[in-house]
Formats: structure tokens, sequence, C-alpha cells
């Protein structure tokens, strides 16, 4: 990792396996926060990671020199075909590219990607403190749909065994069904 990203030449492509070490250390990052999932430890392999993803809709950002400042993915919400539209997603920034519109970016590239893949709704859960994540997605057309309290056990870091609540975002495509 460097400690000048560059982010004017942005530009957005599918997440590959190569990319794994640079999604990795993202995810860690994030993890680290205590603020951005319930999970301890990234997925230890590429395979892992991508094994639950939706595979159309894996995007890295990438800056002018090529390096991954972030990534955006999502898994379907159920096998059962009448779900086939709705997909949970995550987006991570690397720490030192936070604040420059890396995330503002990444995820209107990937809610055009989730529309042109016909998904019709996008949701995620988000820590109540990860404020920023919040404003992110409401600013991409995110509604907060409800607060589930007390939904997981925090299993790590300082808040390991404490109770977490979450809020459920989610973006429905214009042309949604009603």
């Amino acid at each position: 990792m460097t400690d000048d990203p560059t982010v004017g030449d942005l530009s957005f492509r599918p997440l590959t396996e190569a990319d794994w070490p640079a999604v990795e250390e993202i995810y860690r990052a994030g993890i680290a926060t205590g603020h951005a999932t319930f999970e301890a430890e990234p997925p230890r392999t590429w395979e892992a990671f991508a094994a639950g993803k939706h595979p159309g809709l894996m995007l890295a950002a990438v800056d002018a020199r090529g390096q991954l400042l972030g990534w955006a993915a999502a898994s379907p919400v159920s096998t059962r075909e009448v779900y086939r539209g709705v997909v949970e997603h995550s987006i991570y920034i690397r720490p030192d590219a936070a604040g420059q519109g890396v995330g503002a970016r990444l995820l209107a590239a990937f809610v055009a990607l989730a529309d042109r893949a016909g998904v019709w709704t996008i949701q995620a859960s988000v820590f109540p403190e990860n404020t920023v994540s919040l404003r992110l997605h409401e600013g991409a057309g995110f509604r907060a749909i409800g607060r589930r309290e007390r939904i997981a056990r925090m299993s790590f870091g300082p808040l390991a065994g404490r109770w977490r609540d979450t809020v459920l975002i989610e973006r429905r495509t214009p042309t949604s069904p009603e």
C-alpha cells in the first residue's frame, strides 16, 4: 500500500483472482474498525470469497496506476427464483483512499452494473455507528427500512461478546416491480 493513492483517473472493472491480495488487505482493514462486519477474518482464499458472490457483481475501483482502491460485491439473498433480482452487497475502500470520492463513485458504478444485470433490490446491513457508510448509501438512493436490534454478537476485538444492531438499507431500481 502506498501513502498517496491517485483517484483522479478512477476506473472500474470486474474483480479477478489476481486482485485477491488487495481485496483481502482492504477487507482486513475494514474488519479492524469493528464497524464493517461481524466477520472476524476475511475468507482464506479467493475461491472462498468468490463462492458466495454473484459472479457478475464483483467490481474493482482502480486508480490510474492500476492500484485497487476499493471493491464492491454482492451475494444473492436466496436461491429461490422469486428473489433472483435481490442481492446483498458490501463495499470496502482502502483507508488511505477514504474521503476522496472513491466510495461514492464505486457505489454509483456498482448500482449501474446491478441495474444492467436485472437486480431490482440491493440491500445491506450496516452498523448504526458506521455513519459514513449510511451517508454514502443515502446519497446513492438507498433508504433505511428498519433497525435490527441485537441481531448478532461480535466475536472479536474490543466489542467481543457485545450484541450489535444493524440498519437494514435498500435501493430499488426505478423500474422495480411495485
